[in-house]
């Protein structure tokens, strides 16, 4: 079994900075284990790391994020290479003390991996996961993404529809999109009640501005 340093604190939410205009990955109880061992990747027991997360996770960024900061390999979205290069690209890892972060839909034996050396290779690496979002990573993520199209977010429609929608990235990053339409479409701020009747399929022209 993998082991690694405690992890003593956390910040909720937290912004790591991107290089350039990557954008931002918001840090929450749902995923800062993998990041602040992202951050002591100099403690792995190996030089290689698989991250796992559903779609749209941000797992993509996050693993941009890394590399940029450490001058080592990103494979994203592992399953898709060949299993001789990831193979390669461990022991190159190994040789030349440069992490190598992988990014996978699921570990091993989930992750169907053929070839022997490397299946037993990534089962001794450190998995890190990115869990289902949290209610404080739906409504920074709501908050931010709308902010950036233009759209304010009072608290008051942040703490009603957190709770209320699913914890799933794909559907988070849905609602937004269905919360930016309806704002355009009714050509007005969001409110409260524009939300409710988007969450309950009423007609954006019923509600009143």
């Amino acid at each position: 079994m993998n082991t690694f340093p405690p992890i003593t604190q956390m910040a909720l939410p937290l912004i790591w900075p991107e290089p350039e205009n990557d954008g931002d990955f918001i840090v929450s109880a749902a995923n800062h284990i993998a990041v602040e061992q992202l951050r002591l990747w100099q403690q792995w027991p190996v030089k290689s790391a698989l991250l796992t997360g559903m779609r749209k996770s941000g797992r993509s960024l996050l693993g941009r994020l890394f590399v940029a900061r450490t001058g080592g390999e990103l494979i994203d979205n592992a399953e898709k290479h060949s299993e001789e290069s990831i193979f390669h690209a461990w022991n190159r890892a190994e040789r030349l003390k440069r992490p190598l972060l992988v990014i996978a839909d699921q570990p091993p034996p989930l992750w169907k991996i053929k070839l022997p050396d490397l299946r037993s290779r990534m089962i001794a690496s450190p998995h890190l996961s990115l869990n289902s979002p949290d209610e404080a990573l739906i409504a920074a993520l709501i908050e931010r993404r709308l902010g950036r199209r233009g759209l304010a977010v009072s608290s008051e429609i942040l703490e009603w529809v957190t709770p209320r929608i699913e914890r799933n990235y794909i559907m988070v990053l849905d609602w937004i999109d269905k919360l930016d339409q309806a704002a355009l479409k009714r050509r007005g701020p969001l409110t409260l009640n524009v939300v409710r009747a988007v969450m309950t399929g009423q007609m954006i022209t019923d509600i009143e501005k």
